[in-house]
């Protein structure tokens, strides 16, 4: 296959001979020197003198430097805008912070830089609004287009009337050349530029006759802007310049065709050395697939096909180029091992490597995850940190903190409680300001050096890879250290935190490799003058190719038109030929395309290959992809009652083996709402991993609630068990100390903190906190309603001796748990079980508790199981009471459960009328339980499944 790089290397040889040492061979970028270095040296066949190879953007450079009156070199990045924000707050009087400032102080740099790369007359550009419009009679410079661009500028924007915002335009832009100009002076007088004030100065004192080197070729450019343009002429006109375009005339020949709008203007202006010489290979028959997708995922899964039938010779003539580059790692993952050798031109993403997710955890925990109002950080941010693999390697005691927080519920730990060794030492040690934050970065970046240092296997391409990372983020970190140590940077530490992490962000880590040799996987800007037989394009979407149009300026669309600066239409221009002068030479090619609308992506095709589709005279095959998918199903799950379990069981809950065996009533609803659930959790004894969450779920509400509650009525039992009005008046009144019983719950349940110390609420903890506090307010004033009762008893245990029967002889066990409350009035013992959310429900009959179902009240056959052993403990009448706290203010409720149906449900006021039935039909559960022909399976009903702890594994 003959390349663009090959013609113009044979040319070349053919021109100069074995000696090149005095050319100069120029690329739009500095890749493409690579190929062509490969394709002179085998044009030559034996040793020569090479060229010299430059990017454009290093000539210029080196000319600059070279500049005897005004040496200049490229400034860096932010340094340049904090330059700028003080000429701005000088010029403008504003106040505004460099924070604020900052991001778009950005976009006026790259005004500025498009102004200077086009020779723009500034002085007229940023003229006074009025001044200019006076002006375009004596604009003679303009063509008619450009002045009936400025036209409707002015049409469009009418200064006599004015608004609140354009006021605000108006008055920035009649300061903005006095802002250009002392911004250029005042980096002049530092010998640093940017790159457009570099290019402009060089070609204001450029001699072409003074210039290194006595031939200047240049290769494979399109847009030329006018610094270029005039460059361009002035080695033409000196003798010392050669011209090679890459072009095909399928599309030059075109006269509106966008992809050959600059290169008509160039060929024009600067015939190319390759004269005679025209490609026509676009309009030859070739194989041309498009290939739908509905996932950007999708087309990467699909490469191991396209290279199975495409990439049968040389692995460098086949190319992945991805217009979307987050598409990288899924590409690099679809490679098969069948490709030998692959280049990666576009540089692996630093945010997609260990050490940006561990920079990220340190800045959110010494920023957001730290309140120095408390002295104390949150639990998330510090466990984002003990999680991270780095800190596992770094310190040993990293998971054993992260299980104690986790346990402890420790949601706002001090720094002394987490600094157990020297790593959690420097970790957890707050900073204070930007450039304290930036040497704890650096020093924690030297401990995790550490990691590589002593890692045996130093050669494995990821340990490359991750030590390329951890360095050049190092490097990035001391170049923000020694900006703030020179006051060239100054903003506050959320700024700081965003400019770290876009930088970080933007940053890749090129890969080292021949790139000769094999599959390329390439960026759309890598491929410029490179061609490749098999090609295979990405993300040919809208948006992706050409990208999307969303460029910000301070400079309006019409008077960048009219000044010759760079609009949206050279952008897309520029794409079209990058898009279709890639295709040209390729005989097999395949394009992508993702069809899911998501976010930005509408999931519309690159108008580029509609038009391709419209205007090529052969076929094209259009395919769509299609997942292989089968729909998944879940298998029933059944565990056999084996010897097994079935000692396994005894072990849990015969006394003979287990003195604290014991049925709680949570345990025998469980059975009832799903067998296997069961055995998972109380044979099997699986327990789901603890975790930490700032959010109060309803069981720990439940909890917090029924502590407070307790710990309200050991306070009055503490006078006498009697509880009267009075006392509960007298309490009800004291908000404070109401509120002080739930602070103490909440210490005690929720954030385990010492007595001492006082709880720190969030936002919705505190809103639960109150919420608590006002059903404990409902509570008493209930209990008021009810008052003088005797109090028996709260949180009180109750256990009772069973014998269960089975078919291999009986087994010893207990039923019982905690009771909320007991107490008593008129010789009625009152159990009474809280509860903070639900419905109240009726019981049909006491079977209607050992039926499985989708609405069984498993809280009246908890109450029931507790009022069946307090009755035949207590010999006397019991009342089981279920007491929903947030629906006990109406003035008809009463806490006694009912039983029956419809019209005929009463009040169970004495239990004793129906406990044979319900010992009966506990008996009978229980024998189920140990009956090695009933197996444990799943429920039958799914709406049980929705919140359980075993989901995962029964996939319902």
């Amino acid at each position: 296959m003959e390349t663009f790089l090959s013609i113009v290397a044979k040319d070349i040889y053919k021109r100069h001979g074995a000696d090149l040492s005095r050319v100069a061979v120029i690329f739009p970028n500095k890749r493409a020197g690579l190929f062509f270095n490969e394709h002179l040296a085998q044009e030559a066949g034996r040793p020569i003198w090479s060229p010299a190879y430059l990017s454009i953007s290093e000539l210029f450079q080196q000319l600059a430097a070279q500049n005897a009156q005004k040496p200049l070199k490229l400034g860096d990045s932010i340094k340049l805008v904090c330059e700028l924000y003080k000429i701005f707050r000088e010029e403008t009087k504003s106040e505004e912070s460099l924070d604020d400032f900052f991001f778009w102080g950005e976009l006026l740099i790259g005004d500025f830089d498009d102004a200077d790369k086009n020779l723009v007359n500034t002085e007229k550009l940023f003229s006074n609004l009025q001044d200019l419009k006076k002006m375009m009679d004596g604009f003679d410079f303009l063509s008619e287009e450009q002045e009936a661009a400025i036209q409707q500028f002015f049409q469009n924007f009418s200064i006599e009337k004015r608004t609140a915002l354009k006021e605000k335009f108006i008055s920035l832009w009649d300061v903005l050349g006095n802002i250009y100009c002392r911004f250029k002076e005042r980096l002049a007088n530092q010998n640093i530029a940017y790159e457009g004030m570099l290019y402009r100065s060089v070609i204001e004192q450029l001699d072409a006759s003074q210039m290194k080197y006595d031939t200047y070729v240049f290769v494979g450019f399109n847009v030329l802007n006018k610094v270029e343009t005039r460059f361009f002429q002035l080695l033409r006109d000196a003798g010392k310049a050669l011209f090679y375009w890459d072009y095909d005339q399928f599309y030059t020949e075109a006269k509106n065709h966008e992809a050959g709008e600059f290169i008509r203007r160039n060929l024009k202006e600067f015939p190319s050395a390759l004269s005679g010489v025209a490609c026509n290979k676009l309009i030859q028959p070739k194989k041309v697939r498009f290939v739908a997708s509905s996932t950007e995922n999708g087309q990467a899964r699909f490469l191991p096909e396209w290279i199975r039938n495409n990439v049968t010779g040389k692995e460098s003539e086949s190319a992945v180029v991805l217009c979307n580059e987050a598409l990288l790692l899924p590409v690099l993952h679809s490679i098969p091992d069948s490709v030998k050798h692959v280049n990666i031109t576009m540089g692996f993403p630093l945010a997609q490597t260990p050490i940006h997710s561990f920079i990220t955890a340190l800045l959110e925990l010494q920023t957001e995850g730290f309140r120095p109002d408390t002295g104390r950080y949150t639990y998330a941010a510090v466990q984002a940190v003990l999680k991270h693999p780095y800190t596992r390697q770094l310190s040993p005691e990293a998971d054993k903190l992260e299980t104690e927080l986790t346990e402890k519920n420790r949601f706002y730990p001090f720094p002394s409680e987490l600094k157990r060794d020297s790593i959690l030492t420097l970790l957890f040690t707050p900073q204070i300001g930007n450039l304290d934050l930036c040497r704890y970065l650096t020093d924690v970046l030297k401990e995790v050096a550490g990691i590589y240092h002593r890692e045996k296997k130093s050669d494995d391409v990821f340990n490359q890879l991750y030590r390329e990372s951890l360095f050049k983020a190092f490097t990035l970190i001391n170049r923000l250290g020694s900006l703030l140590e020179s006051d060239d940077l100054t903003v506050q530490t959320e700024t700081f935190k965003r400019l770290l992490n876009k930088v970080l962000s933007a940053s890749n880590i090129p890969f080292h490799g021949e790139p000769a040799i094999g599959m390329q996987v390439m960026g759309v800007l890598e491929t410029r003058n490179l061609d490749f037989k098999n090609l295979v394009m990405m993300s040919l979407n809208e948006g992706q190719l050409p990208k999307g149009s969303g460029d910000s300026s301070f400079i309006p669309y019409n008077l960048r038109k009219a000044f010759g600066m760079t609009t949206i239409e050279h952008k897309n221009a520029v794409y079209a030929y990058y898009f279709y002068r890639l295709i040209q030479r390729a005989e097999n090619i395949t394009l992508m395309y993702n069809t899911s609308a998501d976010g930005l992506n509408r999931g519309e095709w690159s108008r580029f290959m509609l038009q391709f589709l419209i205007e090529w005279p052969h076929e094209i095959i259009r395919e769509c992809l299609e997942a292989g998918q089968s729909p998944q199903t879940s298998q029933k799950i059944t565990i056999e009652k084996s010897p097994e379990v079935m000692k396994r069981l005894q072990n849990f809950y015969d006394t003979r083996c287990n003195k604290k065996a014991c049925f709680s009533p949570s345990a025998l609803n469980t059975y009832l709402d799903c067998r296997l659930k069961f055995y998972f959790n109380y044979v099997a004894n699986l327990k789901p991993k603890p975790g930490v969450s700032s959010e109060i779920d309803s069981a720990m509400f439940g909890t917090i609630f029924h502590r407070s509650a307790e710990m309200v009525y050991e306070d009055l039992s503490s006078h006498g068990n009697v509880v009267n009005k009075e006392q509960l008046e007298q309490l009800l009144r004291n908000e404070v100390k109401l509120q002080d019983y739930v602070d103490r719950a909440f210490k005690e349940k929720f954030f385990q903190v010492s007595e001492s110390e006082k709880p720190e609420y969030n936002g919705i903890q505190l809103i639960n906190s109150k919420v608590i506090a006002s059903y404990l307010r409902q509570l008493l004033r209930n209990d008021k309603e009810y008052a003088p009762f005797t109090l028996v008893g709260t949180e009180q245990e109750v256990r009772e001796e069973i014998t269960i029967t089975t078919a291999k002889g009986n087994i010893y066990s207990r039923i019982g748990g905690n009771i909320d409350r007991m107490d008593s009035k008129d010789g009625t013992l009152r159990i009474v079980d809280y509860k903070t959310g639900g419905t109240p429900k009726a019981a049909a009959d006491i079977a209607s508790l050992f039926n499985p179902g989708e609405s069984r009240p498993s809280y009246i056959f908890q109450t029931f199981l507790y009022a069946a052993i307090v009755t035949r403990q207590k010999k006397q009448k019991v009342a089981p009471s279920l007491l929903y706290i947030h629906q006990a203010a109406s003035a008809d409720y009463k806490p006694y459960i009912e039983i029956g149906l419809r019209n005929n449900k009463v009040y169970v006021e004495d239990f004793s009328q129906y406990e044979e039935e319900f010992r009966e039909s506990l008996s009978l559960l229980l024998s189920e339980i140990f009956d090695p022909e009933e197996p444990f399976k799943q429920t039958d009903f799914v709406s049980k499944c929705e919140y359980c702890d075993f989901k995962a594994f029964c996939k319902r």
